[in-house]
């Protein structure tokens, strides 16, 4: 797990509605996430190596949900967590995924958010009851 990288997504989205909106996509995210195969595209020349694997999901762990109230949130109210084997499997993710591009632009062109804000990492410290040896 300490060699995974972790991203988090947070939304500044007041509506309930628009909250549910947006979790019934990361739904349909985590239901067509997967790198192509070169067998399966036919533009294989043209595309660079980190876009294929074997066409299986390449996320390893997504959690997402509204965020509990708390003064502490400064706003941010829908919160998205991943997690990936490596900086390819995310920059995929930003870049050559078609779920996740489908999600990016309902995000766009459906919902309001006031705000959006991305941070990922590499634990350098891991540690709690599921990680005692």
């Amino acid at each position: 797990m300490a060699s995974r990288v972790h991203r988090i997504t947070m939304f500044k989205l007041p509506s309930k509605d628009e909250q549910a909106k947006l979790l019934d996509q990361y739904h349909k995210l985590n239901a067509s996430q997967q790198k192509v195969s070169r067998l399966q595209s036919y533009l294989y020349l043209y595309i660079p190596d980190y876009l294929f694997k074997d066409g299986k999901p390449y996320i390893l762990s997504m959690v997402v949900g509204a965020a509990d109230e708390d003064a502490r949130s400064q706003g941010y109210t829908f919160v998205s967590k991943t997690e990936f084997a490596s900086m390819e499997d995310m920059k995929y993710y930003d870049e050559g995924c078609q779920a996740h591009q489908a999600l990016k632009d309902f995000v766009k062109g459906s919902l309001n958010p006031q705000g959006v804000m991305t941070v990922y990492f590499k634990p350098q410290a891991v540690g709690g009851a599921d990680h005692t040896s």
